[in-house]
């Protein structure tokens, strides 16, 4: 036992402390600092102790020579970038329970001021005014019509009954009336509601775009084909159909066009990368979380910004900014929180059920945005099937003219900015522009973010934009609307 020693002079040698009898300045202290300062050849270059004169700690061995015995390396602090740490788990744990603390307060809150506003039956009315009449899904029904019409012309010019010229004219028309008629059915019919009409303009915004790529493909099939040996062709397709490729016109079909229409991509193709199989734990947890996230986006919308929103009407009517700007920031958490989960729960959940129903192998539907350092970044990212539409067929055929590539990434945000405004102002019945204008902001923001912010500067940034721009264009569209059509006789709190 006696060999051994105690625990604290074990501790006391490995830490280089001392007894308290002998004092913190006594001349045993000052020539063991003395000898540590001269300690020479036996120290490392960076005042560290050779690694055989270690323990598994790192401390010097009890048994090492008096000299060696050294607590301390050259080492920075855990914060500080050249530490190398990154590990800060325990941090981001502690903003999440701080982020849901304060939310629960702020719901807590809600439900004293105003009580218990969900109300399922409501959601109803916001599709259906009449319940006899629904104009949203019949016009979603009569979208039939334009998929035909594209695909009787593509097998036309498949045949060479059409000519180039004659097909492009016709699948011009038949997109122009992709967009024009159910605008026209929004504007004129009294029965739809904004939000069954906001669904139905976003329904045949995507069919334009899958039938714009289905048009460009084809044509790309048909030069192709053009230019190719007839020899070397039929050879090449006698191999690939025991290969179970498809070639052009093979594609032509129903079949295969509506299974484009309902995969969750914008861009076609003959051949889509598919899945092996259908798996089912995959799917019902997919399906279990678009059930949930719905429940959760519609109470929230109801609950928390709803309330929001209404008392937000008086300080804009009376141009009180500093009410406004408080009201703003209310408005800012929950509907980041609602973006948020709509994000997971459109991206993630839906496209991914739908991708694992029809096989679809092309799981990328998103990337990580959250890590933009520029707003380039972010709408490169957010939103993969739209940025591989607007590359593919709108970008790069803008640079193959001639045009320089700024002026092809401005023709890409005014594009995005006129679709932007379509689904919002025409079921609205009006015409502010809000949405444009901010889409077109993007470009100059794009270039001050790049220019002056880098990093995790660059990150705030686009974090920033992202939290209050939102809430803003909201205000701005559900004030115009209220002024439009309601009276403002109700009192605010």
């Amino acid at each position: 036992m006696g060999d051994r020693g105690g625990a604290g002079d074990s501790w006391r040698k490995r830490t280089g402390s001392r007894p308290s009898g002998q004092g913190g300045g006594g001349p045993g202290a000052a020539v063991e600092d003395v000898r540590d300062a001269v300690a020479g050849p036996d120290v490392g270059a960076r005042g560290e102790v050779p690694a055989q004169a270690r323990d598994k700690d790192g401390d010097a061995r009890v048994d090492s020579d008096p000299l060696e015995l050294r607590c301390h390396r050259l080492q920075d602090s855990l914060f500080s970038s050249n530490s190398g740490f990154s590990n800060y788990r325990g941090i981001l744990n502690w903003c999440v329970v701080m982020l849901i603390l304060s939310n629960a307060r702020l719901f807590l809150e809600n439900l004293i001021k105003y009580g218990i506003l969900v109300d399922p039956i409501q959601v109803v009315s916001l599709f259906l005014k009449d319940p006899y009449s629904w104009p949203a899904p019949c016009l979603v029904i009569v979208a039939n019509v334009f998929v035909v019409a594209a695909f009787q012309v593509e097998k036309h010019l498949a045949v060479g009954t059409l000519t180039e010229q004659v097909g492009l004219l016709l699948h011009v028309a038949n997109l122009v009336i992709i967009l024009c008629f159910p605008a026209a059915v929004a504007l004129l019919d009294k029965s739809i509601t904004p939000v069954g009409s906001v669904l139905a303009l976003i329904v045949y915004t995507i069919l334009f775009l899958k039938l714009f790529s289905y048009r460009d493909v084809n044509l790309w099939c048909r030069q192709h084909r053009a230019k190719a040996k007839t020899a070397s062709a039929g050879k090449k397709a006698s191999e690939d159909s025991a290969q179970g490729i498809v070639r052009y016109p093979d594609n032509l079909t129903y079949r295969d066009l509506y299974y484009f229409i309902f995969a969750p991509t914008l861009c076609y193709e003959l051949n889509f990368p598919r899945s092996p199989r259908i798996r089912k734990r995959f799917l019902l947890r997919r399906l279990l979380e678009i059930l949930f996230f719905t429940q959760l986006q519609v109470g929230l919308i109801q609950q928390w910004m709803v309330p929001t929103i209404q008392n937000s009407m008086k300080p804009f009517r009376d141009m009180d900014y500093s009410r406004i700007i408080e009201r703003l920031l209310k408005l800012a958490v929950p509907n980041h929180l609602i973006w948020l989960i709509f994000f997971y729960w459109f991206f993630h959940s839906c496209m991914n059920a739908v991708a694992e129903l029809m096989q679809f192998g092309d799981r990328e539907f998103y990337r990580d945005w959250w890590n933009s350092e520029s707003v380039t970044y972010f709408w490169q990212n957010w939103n993969i099937p739209v940025h591989k539409w607007c590359l593919r067929h709108f970008y790069k055929p803008l640079v193959r003219r001639g045009n320089s590539k700024w002026m092809a990434n401005t023709g890409v945000f005014l594009a995005s900015a006129f679709f932007h405004e379509y689904v919002l102002s025409i079921p609205l019945r009006m015409f502010r522009l809000w949405a444009f204008t901010a889409m077109i902001a993007q470009v100059p923001l794009a270039w001050i973010v790049g220019r002056f912010f880098q990093g995790n500067y660059g990150n705030a940034a686009v974090w920033l934009t992202l939290i209050i721009g939102q809430p803003m264009a909201v205000l701005m569209y559900v004030h115009d609307y209220y002024v439009l059509n309601y009276e403002p006789s109700t009192a605010y709190a």
